[in-house]
Parts: structure tokens; sequence; C-alpha cells
């Protein structure tokens, strides 16, 4: 009996031993970090040489999650934390066995991705529902971005500071974040969250600290370290930011190249911080000219327009929150967003509100007049376009939102609006939803149109397998002008599996099976299409991948149904620190989409190929070469209808952090009987101090065989048909 006594003593003890030791696991767990007050400043030069970050706290044991889960970082990184009632401070430490195969470039910013980089992911409000992500690369060289929902912007451009050096064994880097680049609670002490990231190019592989849960995946908002500052200082920011701009543009006119648009132009933007978590920014005759024309796309037998992103920085901050609950939510979703603001073609002034409102709530909300082309001057002078968003988190990256979207003009007008959520369950699975409506009135007329869109989404994505499946519903007379919405009348289901292998292999570190299927019934002709694939992706070698996928699918147009499936194949990665190369083939069945009503779509077949290689020899040198290319073969008779050739170089010359010269060549030729050459030349020079404080000169022509006369009078294939000259010159003032 004693002993029987004794026994259970010894197991209530071990058990309360086990117990106690599990939960100061958990309370060190989540203990928050303390980075370091100080009262000198580190000078930002990559050298880590200040006495200060010696006192530094600092954290170190990043396990890796990807290609897998939970293993040790093959190259030690040690991280340090600092601030000053202005500024956060951080450094890193990365320790590289081979030095020489460190990935690097002299680049422009958030041009760095390719190279190998650390990454400070910062939620300056530790709610879980968006973070801010600061790249840099081993000579200090910036990019950022912002996620939320699951979405990655690199278009933001904030002011910060970062230096790196190259040492014989790894690199080091410092960055200096200023407090009023940053949106944060007006709390004492203030908590933030942060997860930092480091990433080897030639191995693929990314590493964090804290470690990421297996059962997890990627949900990076859930899975970050709190992180304590007290006495921080709470800004009225005050931003004012002019900008001069000259173009000079001339196009072909009776056969002669004559002036299209000699302008000058003033234009003002300025930001004011209500309160450190609240911005208004304002704009006057803003100048949105592109700095680089888009790269060329095939743009020929389209069922759907193209989409390009927003680059305009007026539109950027805050732009994170339009993104909608259960849109993008497969590949073929069309709703893509409901606010483009893109659709904003020549705003003459704009007015913006984006932050907190609360802990909980979160606002973005733009208004601009645009000014209507000449073609529409039936509608009035200016088209207003009104948006507001409104968001309430809830536990964890959870939250409810709701949406106005607006286009008015005289006589017409279209409005959005509508309610979505996203609820993380307890097993890391994730449903979103959204309910939709649309009233478009046409013109003065027609009455107002209703229509709406229903969207539900359930995912899970985790060390071995990712699934999602999806159900959408919109109606006829779904519309949303401010937005990109490629097909409404549709009713679709879908879902996908991706099981995920890790074979005990130095040659391949993961395998990706996928299989994929929709079902859409086209409510134009209440018919239904499908959609099926399965593919196999393989990552080998460090930094290379195969895909292989074959689908089958059946599309309906015009009342009619065509085969659309094939196979395609994908082969590329880094071939090594100085080349990287990607190709993808396509054989598929397509369909011509005939738009005239007389004649009939037909179906035929089609091979389309993309290519792209990058070569820096130096790192202060970067080439980059892509083809495109698409075809189209009739079924019936095997004519083809049309080729498509897209041939695009790019070189740049960075000579410092600062200033790069850059040249691009594209040449296009559709043919379809004709031949229709195009020859697109822009340079530009750039002279970047931060955002905002830019000068930029530009020169671009383009070249067509226009030519009235006879063939025989031609002495070279093409002559310049359009041409212009752009000068910007902006400086950022900050109080």
């Amino acid at each position: 009996m004693n002993r029987m006594i004794k026994v259970s003593i010894q197991y209530i003890l071990f058990f309360f031993i086990i117990d106690t030791c599990l939960l100061i696991f958990q309370v060190y767990a989540n203990e928050p970090l303390k980075p370091l007050l100080t009262n000198s400043a580190p000078v930002i030069n990559g050298q880590l040489d200040d006495e200060v970050w010696r006192n530094a706290p600092q954290v170190t044991g990043f396990k890796t999650f990807a290609p897998d889960f939970g293993r040790d970082g093959s190259e030690n990184t040690i991280t340090y934390m600092l601030y000053d009632s202005e500024n956060l401070y951080f450094a890193f430490k990365c320790h590289d066995s081979e030095p020489d195969k460190i990935k690097t470039s002299l680049s422009s910013r958030d041009n760095i991705i390719s190279d190998d980089w650390v990454c400070i992911n910062l939620d300056s409000f530790n709610d879980q529902q968006a973070l801010t992500a600061f790249y840099i690369n081993s000579l200090g060289i910036q990019a950022d971005s912002w996620f939320a929902a699951g979405n990655e912007d690199f278009n933001s451009d904030l002011v910060w500071y970062s230096a790196g050096t190259l040492h014989p064994d790894g690199y080091t880097i410092e960055v200096q974040i200023p407090l009023k680049s940053l949106r944060y609670t007006d709390n004492e002490p203030v908590e933030m969250s942060v997860f930092f990231e480091r990433y080897i190019s030639r191995k693929s592989e990314h590493s964090s600290y804290p470690a990421m849960d297996p059962a997890k995946g990627e949900a990076f908002l859930t899975q970050m370290k709190p992180m304590v500052y007290q006495n921080l200082k709470h800004y009225t920011l005050l931003e004012i930011l002019p900008a001069v701009t000259y173009s000079y543009k001339s196009k072909i006119v009776e056969n002669k190249l004559s002036k299209d648009e000699n302008k000058p132009d003033v234009s003002l933007t300025a930001k004011y911080g209500i309160t450190s978590k609240l911005i208004l920014d304002g704009t006057v005759n803003p100048d949105f000219s592109q700095i680089e024309s888009d790269a060329g796309q095939v743009d020929v037998n389209l069922r759907y327009q193209l989409y390009y992103s927003e680059k305009r920085p007026f539109f950027l901050e805050g732009n994170e929150s339009f993104r909608i609950a259960a849109t993008q939510a497969s590949e073929l979703d069309p709703i893509v967003s409901i606010v483009h603001t893109r659709t904003i073609a020549n705003p003459i002034a704009g007015i913006k509100l984006t932050g907190k409102l609360s802990e909980k709530n979160t606002i973005a909300s733009i208004y601009a007049a645009d000014q209507l082309p000449d073609k529409m001057k039936s509608f009035g002078k200016y088209a207003h376009t009104p948006i507001v968003r409104l968001k309430s988190a809830l536990s964890e990256d959870s939250y409810i939102g709701s949406i106005y979207a607006g286009t008015e003009l005289k006589g017409h007008f279209n409005r959005v609006f509508g309610l979505d959520e996203m609820y993380r369950l307890p097993d890391a699975s994730m449903i979103e939803s959204h309910v939709l409506f649309s009233q478009t009135k046409l013109n003065s007329t027609t009455k107002g149109q209703w229509g709406h869109a229903l969207g539900l989404s359930v995912w899970k994505m985790t060390r071995d397998l990712d699934w999602g499946i999806t159900a959408k519903d919109l109606s006829e007379n779904f519309i949303a002008e401010m937005g990109f919405v490629s097909r409404p009348a549709i009713l679709s289901f879908t879902g996908i599996a991706r099981p995920k292998f890790y074979p005990t292999s130095d040659f391949f570190q993961r395998f990706d099976a996928e299989a994929f299927t929709a079902w859409t019934e086209d409510k134009l002709s209440n018919q239904w299409e499908t959609f099926n694939h399965i593919s196999i992706q393989s990552y080998f070698l460090g930094a290379l991948t195969t895909k292989v996928k074959y689908s089958y699918s059946t599309e309906m147009y015009r009342g009619e149904k065509f085969e659309t499936g094939g196979f395609h194949i994908l082969v590329g990665g880094q071939i090594s620190k100085e080349l990287t190369l990607s190709i993808l083939y396509r054989r598929v069945n397509a369909i011509y989409y005939e738009r005239d009503p007389v004649k009939q779509p037909f179906q035929g077949k089609s091979n389309r190929i993309r290519t792209s290689l990058t070569y820096q020899p130096l790192e202060q040198l970067r080439g980059e070469l892509s083809f495109i290319y698409d075809d189209f073969f009739r079924s019936s008779d095997e004519q083809r209808i049309y080729k498509y050739p897209i041939t695009r170089g790019k070189l740049t010359y960075q000579f410092n952090k600062y200033l790069f010269f850059r040249g691009i060549v594209e040449h296009s030729n559709f043919t379809n009987g004709d031949n229709e050459p195009r020859l697109l030349q822009d340079l530009l020079v750039s002279f970047t101090y931060i955002p905002g404080t830019v000068i930029y000169i530009g020169y671009g022509t383009l070249l067509e065989d226009q030519w009235q006369d006879d063939a025989i009078l031609r002495p070279i294939p093409f002559r310049v048909t359009a041409s212009g000259l752009f000068i910007k010159m902006s400086y950022l003032w900050r109080n």
C-alpha cells in the first residue's frame, strides 16, 4: 500500500513538473520582444560598429518554412532591435558559409526579390489585419510592400533608410524606420508585432523568427511576435509633395511627324496626420504620368480586357484595404477587384482618408473628380468617384467589412455596395464570403438596373496539404465600373487539392501535386461548362522548378460550347548566381472570340510561349529579355488565323543606390494576313533620393510600318510614328 502511495506521489510530481515547464514555456513563448531604448542613434552604414548594438536585444534560431517547415536555417542569422522616440532600428548579421554565392545587386528600389535578402514584417497595430514588409538585400537596397487579406502589394513606397555590407563570412544590414512612415496606436506603451525573415536565393530557402507552425501554413499575420515600445513620439504628420512635369509629344499627321502636345504642369499632393493612425491625403492637378510603359501583352482575340496593376502614388496608401473577401478565390474567379483605382484615368483633384477610426475599426475612402475625354462629353465634364471601405477586426486575422464604390456622371451612374467577411476557424482553415449589389443607370433614357454578386470560399493551407472550395453567383446585370469583373451572369463551383511531398533527397526538395475542378453555368445560355486540371510541380537543386499540367475544359461563348483544354510545361529558376531563366509552353484548344455579330466564333488550337531571362554580370548591370508568342489555327481547315510575337529587352545600369539609366526596346509583329510590326524604344534616367524626392528624364519613340507609298520607295521597314519627352521633378517635405 505504501509503495502504491509512493508511486502515485512520484507520478503526481512528474506531471506537475511537466505542466509547470509547459506553462513556463508558453509564457516565455508569448513574452513580447522589448527593443532597447537608446539616446545614441546608430549610424546607418551597414557595419554594426556602433557601441549601442552590443547592448541591443537579439534573436536567433531562425527556422525554415520553405521549401519545408521546421528545419534549422542552413545559415545562422542574428537580429538586433533598438529604438528612440522618433525611429525604430533593426540590424541583421547573416552568416554564409559560401559568401561568393550570395546573390546581390546594386539596383533600384523594389527590384531585389530574386536576390538574397532579409525582411522585417511589421504589424504596427498588432491587430493581425495587415502588415508592412521591409525587404533589404545584402547591399542595403530596399523593397517594401503591404500585406492584407492574403494579398501582397509591392506598389508601396515608404520613406526609410538602410545599408548593407558584404563580409568574408556573410553580410550585415542596418535599418532605420522613421515613425512618420508608420501608422500606430496612441496607446502607451505601443504594442506592435514582428516576423523576421531571411531568404537564400540559391537554395530557395525561407527561414523566420518566430518559427511558423506547419499546421497553420503561411498564415503570417497570426504567427507574429509581439513587440513593446515605451515613450514613442506621436506625430501630427504633415507632408507636402509639389511636382513639376513637362511633356512633349509628337505623332504622324498627314504623313508627317507633328507636335501633338507641349505641356508644362504643376501638381501638389499633401498628407496630414489627424492622429498617428488616421491619415488625410489630398491632391490637386495630380501628375499620374507613367514613368515606364507597361510591358507588352497579347491584346488580340481576348474575351476580357487586360488587367494592369495600380502604380500611382496617391492611390497606394490604404489600397490593400479595398480587397474584398472571397474575390480572386480561384484561377477562374471573375471578380478581380471591386475597387481598381486605375479606372480613375485623369483626375483633376482627389481626397483620401485612411487608417484607424478606433482600435478595431478601419476606414479607407477616396473621392476623385475624373475629367472625361471629349468623346464622353455628353455625360458631362467630370466623373465623380466616391469610395468608402469600412472594416472591423474580429479575433486573429478575421474581420467583417462593408464597401461602397460609385461612378457618377450626367445621366449615368453605377453604384456597388455590400458586405464581406473573413473568419479563421480553430483548425486554421478560413471562411470568406461577400454579398454585393450593384445599381446601374446607363443613360438618361434608361431605368436603373439591379444586379448581385454572391461569393463563398473555404480554404486551408498547411505543410502537407492545401485545399479550397468556392461558390460564386453573379447576375447578368452585376456591373462594377470602379472594379475589374471579367464575366457576369454565371453560377460556379470550384474545388482544389494540393498535397505536398518532401523526399529525403539531396536532388529534390519538394513535390506539389494539384487537382482542380470547376463547374460553371453560363446563365445567358443556361448551359454548363467545366474546367479541370491535374499537375505535378517539382523543386530541385535548390532554386529550380518544373511543372507539367494537363487540363480538360469547355467554355460557352455566344451560345456555343467550345473545347479549351490542353497541356503546359514550365521549366525555370536560378541557373547560376548571374543567370535566371523561365520557359513556359502551352498547347491548348482555343476559341476565336469573333466580335462581329454577323460572323460566327470558331474552334481552334493555339501555341503559347512565355520566356524570360535575366543576366547580371555585375552588381550594377542587369539585362532582361522576354519573349511572348501566341498563334491560332482554325480546327476545320488548319489555317493559321494569326501569330503574335513580342520581344522585349531591358538594360539597366545602376550608378549608385540613387541613380540609374535604363533602356527598353520592344518589338511586336501581329500577323493576320497583313504584317503590323511595331518597335517601341524607351530611355530613362532616374534619380530617387527617397520616395517622393525624385528626378526623371525619359524619352520614347514608336516606330511602325506606316509608309503610304509603294513598297519599293521604303528605304527602311520602320519609321517614327510617335515620340515623347518626359521630365518630372518632385520634392517631399516633412514636418
